[in-house]
């Protein structure tokens, strides 16, 4: 190669340093040329042609022995290669981690400590040069530039404990007891480059910058999730000031927004998420936090337009703007999480989100539009395979057909009810036992499939309702019956079974299914009572009573059917402890339901719980007049 050959004079030593210098400046001034030009290929050719160019540039200088007087070049080499080569691959890969390396050894070579580098690993490398440090002072603007590299390598990584001590020994004159690294980062000086020195793609001050804003977000962000509240508002707030890029300052708005409204402050938390909106950036997660927000609030009609928008944002494909050729605070952020506050989903996940908001307030119209668009996402394959949305306990496809055949019968649409729950018994069909061996698995005890049999059993009590909505009386009974042919083989997940997915947990808990049941019999007696047929009723809602003693719904429909039939003293007795009851303090509930059958046991809730006790209450006193 060029170069290669060692100068014979200090003469044609100062010359070669100059040659290599002025190809150093040309490569990088080629690489900035190339950052203005674009997303397009001749940007990425000239990018890849530059760094190309350092690296020979690098082979050539570290093919002569190490001196003091070409390392300042050298080192500068080192970091132009690191910043481009990380920045193009979007990432720190492990060879540049022994480009570090042997930069440190290099220096180490002029001092004549080569073993530090063989019984030491990098940690030590770093301790032993800086150590020596102090003796090559024309050094330490390069190697402060090093380090900073070595310190975004080691944040991308999450060895944070490897960058406190390297910023304690960075900063020995300031505050070397400290462990805070946010604090580190704000009292680390690099000394300032020699107007002389060569150029670089990013100094060291800039990277100083990246580290810095980047994080605190990260720190906020953590804080945030594990419920530090005021600590996360800190660090949020310091990389907001800090050096943060349009698309970083979106996601650190809606962290501030998230952060404020839980603790308290919807307000200010609204004017950081109207800040997030603005601008061209990625709206998912400020809509997402906005519906938030506003079902904080209670404002449930700006909930729904937040979540309309947020389908429409991810809709859209987002172009991303050309990454800069340098060390980016996005570059040092870790991957996105589901389980972060700003993970926003896919637009299926967000459809999903829309379709239950609006069954959940009453907009069933609106919920069974959704809930079939949602239906041909998932059907047609246009979306990747559907996962629980970013919340707690999200449905599995089975629950979001049954979700959907609930709205659709909440709409007064019946028969497209019936249509999506064949459509699931369909894909459920070789899950779902057959008649006969039904009876034997009832005969010997045998347990179904944990999560198939709910689910199925649901599906049948849903098409009983679409039948009654029909005016088919006949058939709703007949599918109630066939619910809970199912139901009662069913059983809570075995332990042995291992552990059970957070969908499959929701439909097979003991509340669940006991809640199903008394859904099946409440709902079945109440076809009963339709016909005519009280005595019937009365079997049915006793034993609802019997397999869900906490529903009261239950009770009072059959309080009711016991004075129908005019057995006074059992409705006295069951009166009476309703009565007890109802002046209790109600605890809120520590578990939930799936939405789907919150729907289904609010069409069986009596009207007037209070109403029912007066009325009965009335005939008891006329009744002890006479």
């Amino acid at each position: 190669m060029a170069h290669r050959t060692p100068p014979g004079s200090s003469a044609s030593h100062a010359s070669c340093l100059d040659l290599w210098r002025e190809k150093n400046d040309q490569l990088v001034q080629q690489a900035k040329v190339a950052q203005d030009s674009g997303l397009s290929p001749r940007r990425q050719q000239l990018a890849q042609d530059a760094l190309e160019g350092l690296r020979g540039l690098l082979h050539s200088l570290q093919g002569l022995p190490a001196a003091v007087s070409v390392l300042r070049l050298e080192l500068t080499v080192i970091c132009n290669f690191i910043t481009l080569r990380a920045s193009l691959a979007q990432g720190f890969t492990e060879d540049l981690v022994q480009d570090i390396q042997q930069g440190l050894e290099r220096v180490l070579e002029t001092q004549e400590q080569l073993k530090a580098r063989l019984e030491h690993g990098l940690r030590g490398l770093w301790d032993s040069v800086l150590h020596v440090s102090s003796l090559l002072p024309e050094l330490l603007p390069a190697l402060h530039h090093l380090a900073g590299l070595q310190a975004a390598l080691w944040l991308s990584t999450d060895r944070l404990g490897d960058l406190t001590l390297l910023l304690q020994t960075l900063n020995v004159s300031q505050s070397r007891a400290s462990e805070d690294l946010l604090l580190l980062l704000k009292t680390w000086r690099p000394p300032a480059e020699e107007s002389d020195a060569p150029l670089t793609l990013q100094d060291a001050q800039n990277l100083r910058g990246v580290l810095l804003t980047a994080f605190a977000y990260r720190q906020g962000l953590q804080e945030l999730i594990t419920g530090n509240l005021p600590r996360a508002l800190s660090s949020l707030h310091e990389a907001a000031s800090g050096l943060c890029p349009r698309p970083v300052l979106v996601q650190v708005y809606t962290a501030l927004g998230t952060c404020l409204r839980k603790m308290g402050s919807p307000q200010r938390a609204l004017l950081y998420l109207v800040a997030a909106l603005k601008g061209e950036s990625t709206w998912g997660p400020p809509l997402l936090e906005a519906s938030r927000l506003y079902r904080q609030l209670e404002n449930t009609a700006a909930e729904i337009e937040c979540l309309e928008l947020l389908v429409e944002a991810l809709r859209v494909a987002h172009i991303p703007e050309a990454p800069q050729l340098l060390i980016e605070v996005e570059l040092l952020l870790p991957r996105p999480d589901p389980a972060s506050p700003l993970h926003c989903g896919t637009q299926s996940q967000a459809k999903y989100l829309l379709a239950s908001r609006c069954l959940q307030t009453g907009r069933a119209e609106n919920a069974a539009e959704h809930y079939l668009d949602l239906l041909a996402l998932l059907l047609d394959g246009s979306e990747p395979k559907f996962s629980p949305p970013p919340c707690p306990r999200g449905p599995c496809v089975p629950e979001v057909f049954l979700e959907a055949a609930a709205a659709l019968i909440q709409a007064g649409r019946a028969q497209d009810a019936l249509t999506v729950c064949e459509e699931l018994l369909s894909r459920m069909s070789s899950l779902r036992p057959k008649r006969p061996r039904l009876w034997e698995d009832a005969r010997r005890g045998t347990k179904e499939l944990p999560h198939c049999s709910p689910w199925v059993s649901a599906t049948y009590l849903l098409q009983g309702h679409a039948r009654v909505q029909l005016g088919a009386e006949k058939e709703a009974i007949s599918e109630f019956s066939r619910c809970l042919e199912l139901l009662f083989q069913a059983t809570p997940t075995d332990k042995e079974q291992g552990p059970a997915s957070s969908c499959e947990q929701g439909c097979t808990s003991d509340v669940a299914l006991q809640q199903l049941r008394a859904a099946a019999l409440i709902s079945r007696g109440l076809e009963w009572v339709a016909s005519g047929q009280d005595t019937k009723a009365l079997q049915d809602f006793l034993l609802s009573v019997q397999v869900c003693p906490g529903n009261q719904d239950a009770s009072f429909h059959l309080l009711q059917t016991l004075r129908r039939l005019d057995r006074r003293d059992e409705a006295t007795a069951l009166w009476r402890r309703l009565e007890a009851q109802t002046e209790l303090p109600q605890e809120n509930a520590a578990w939930s339901l799936p939405l789907y059958l919150e729907t289904c046991l609010g069409w069986i809730h009596p009207p007037d719980h209070e109403t029912l006790l007066e009325e009965f209450r009335t005939s008891l006193l006329e009744t002890c007049d006479l």
